[in-house]
């Protein structure tokens, strides 16, 4: 045939299967009843390393999709391969996922293909994992729904991995790839039948492993060697299956049945191999955290550590391949300044910076949160305008003739500054000396300090956002019955909207007057000045919130003002009497 024919058949069958694609995703947006809020991420690994045009190809298709957010793209000469991290809505992912799928499957050839990293498939795997507000079942279900489609549109063998996996033989991913690539045809015509699609060897294609996971972090721990065997000695240490165990005579010990006996490696839910980056100069243990619960990031970086000192070598740092969790990083800088008998009640940023320098984050490059941490990446800055302002201009567009922000905000803004208090005279005393053997009482009061801080924060947006919500109630349309009622149903919850934030400000400020009574009498004493501010703040937290309630409440039933009013009037007396007491009791102290 002419290759105008070739080509034009081609784009048929793309459009074709382009079209059987969206067939599809609208039949599951029609079954599935995840929430709107609903986030899942899918991690693709795409064999391709080195042509950035064929990468950049694959990542347009997932861009093409309304609602994703394309979080990384790491490419790797030596390996081969390129991890792509995206988020989204459930149904958008898979939309996405399936596209570049596709679009793998016409660019990339498996026949040619050599990297470092087992594979076996141009899209060689497609986890989705959930982020919020969705459950593992429903992302089972997810990934069985795009392992089918693209078994059937794409016509090449799709395996279901991990919880995605319909047996347990298939749920490690190890086992499924076993034999990579060139192992494929063998398989097959030894009749191994994949979960979807054709049960034969596709030349081209290879297969694609879809699973459900649970969050993974990709890491390599950079050693100062070359040797892979020094690096794989270090990996089998560290990692759940850990080594074969051997005699004296370096022999495999076996059991009776005459399998060989294995040693387990010191980390959970991990699975490490030792390699070469030519590009970098050195070795690597690469690893993959498939349970950060059982594993956090800092036991598995120390537990290498341990392991390279034993053997002569250095960790020199750390390289995280796509994205982690916010709270990895905050988790790894409480351990380390928990080592050092230093309070870990600090900020979120310092915590951050703190696990980052520990970590070796820096070894290769910068460590930028805004790349690298999840929730920094998805975060939109226009959704907190007023915390995002620095202080002058804080106060200045609360003095304009705008009606927001107003007292609502204000009064958590200063609750968040009471906290803040607290935490600095607790953070104080824990490192003075006389008062450092009590650190680990301080940070915890430190730490407390610092959550009632980042509520109170998180509420100054927000009471502002829910004035903004009546309002826009009030603008909607009244001209029939229906709007009318639906008019009156928007006001109505976010009047009961209004009045919840307050409430909680409330709350959160009267547990401020604990934590800084208690640092009147146990913290240092020449920071008393501090923590009697501290109450101050909190008290004027405690009443702005309350007139905020009670002014919301006026034109609510009389069920709101019992669930609303009544406990906060009761609150607002208790928090008059405690901070009278409490700036009586800085008083006296000061005077002596």
């Amino acid at each position: 045939k002419p290759s105008f024919y070739r080509v034009f058949k081609k784009e048929k069958k793309k459009k074709n299967i382009l079209f059987k694609t969206m067939t599809t995703i609208k039949n599951w947006e029609a079954k599935t009843k995840s929430s709107k809020d609903a986030l899942i991420e899918c991690v693709p690994n795409f064999s391709e390393g080195r042509d950035l045009e064929v990468i950049k190809a694959i990542t347009n298709e997932i861009e093409s999709v309304e609602g994703i957010k394309l979080l990384d793209v790491d490419p790797g000469k030596s390996t081969h391969r390129t991890v792509v991290t995206f988020v989204g809505h459930p149904n958008n992912v898979v939309k996405a996922a399936l596209l570049a799928m596709a679009k793998a499957a016409e660019l990339i050839d498996m026949s040619n293909h050599q990297g470092s990293h087992p594979r076996f498939g141009a899209t060689d795997v497609c986890p989705l994992v959930p982020v919020s507000n969705i459950e593992m079942d429903e992302v089972v279900k997810y990934a069985r729904e795009l392992a089918e489609a693209a078994g059937n549109l794409l016509e090449y063998p799709i395996f279901c991995y991990e919880s995605a996996a319909f047996n347990e033989n298939r749920k490690n991913l190890a086992v499924v790839r076993s034999g990579e690539y060139e192992g494929l045809e063998k398989r097959f015509s030894g009749g191994e039948k994949p979960d979807f699609g054709p049960a034969k060897f596709v030349a081209k294609t290879g297969t694609t492993a879809v699973g459900a996971r649970d969050f993974l972090i990709a890491v390599n721990f950079n050693l100062n060697t070359t040797s892979v065997r020094r690096a794989n000695s270090v990996a089998f240490d560290v990692r759940e299956k850990g080594r074969v165990m051997k005699d004296l005579n370096g022999k495999a010990v076996k059991d009776e049945q005459g399998n060989k006996k294995w040693q387990a490696g010191t980390c959970k839910g991990t699975k490490a191999i030792g390699w070469m980056i030519q590009e970098y100069g050195f070795a690597q243990v690469s690893m993959n955290i498939t349970n950060i619960k059982d594993t956090p990031l800092h036991f598995a970086f120390e537990e290498t550590r341990k392991s390279a000192t034993k053997r002569g070598m250095r960790v020199t740092g750390t390289e995280i391949v796509g994205v982690v969790p916010k709270k990895v990083m905050t988790d790894a800088g409480k351990y380390y300044m928990r080592e050092q008998q230093r309070s870990a009640g600090l900020s979120e940023k310092e915590l951050i910076r703190l696990g980052a320098r520990a970590l070796g984050l820096h070894d290769l490059k910068p460590f930028d949160p805004k790349t690298l941490i999840i929730e920094y990446m998805i975060e939109d800055a226009s959704s907190k305008p007023l915390v995002n302002m620095n202080l002058s201009d804080f106060a200045d567009e609360t003095a304009s003739e705008s009606p927001a922000p107003g007292g609502g905000s204000i009064a958590a803004y200063a609750g968040a500054l009471g906290a803040a208090l607290s935490a600095m005279v607790a953070n104080l005393s824990s490192h003075k000396k006389g008062l450092d053997h009590r650190w680990e009482y301080f940070s915890e009061v430190a730490e407390k300090a610092q959550f009632l801080k980042e509520k109170l924060i998180n509420s100054v947006d927000a009471d502002t956002d829910a004035f903004n919500q009546i309002i826009a109630a009030r603008k909607l349309p009244k001209g029939t019955p229906e709007e009318k009622k639906k008019r009156e149903m928007a006001i109505d919850s976010a009047n009961i909207n209004a009045i919840s934030i307050p409430f909680e400000v409330m709350n959160a400020a009267y547990d401020i007057l604990d934590l800084s009574l208690e640092m009147i009498n146990e913290g240092l004493q020449s920071s008393l000045s501090d923590a009697g501010v501290s109450a101050s703040c909190a008290i004027a937290a405690i009443k702005g919130a309350y007139l905020n309630v009670l002014i919301n409440c006026q034109a609510q039933n009389d069920e709101v003002k019992h669930q609303f009013l009544t406990p906060a009037r009761e609150k607002l007396q208790k928090a008059i009497e405690r901070e009278r007491e409490i700036f009586e009791t800085v008083q006296s102290k000061i005077i002596g």
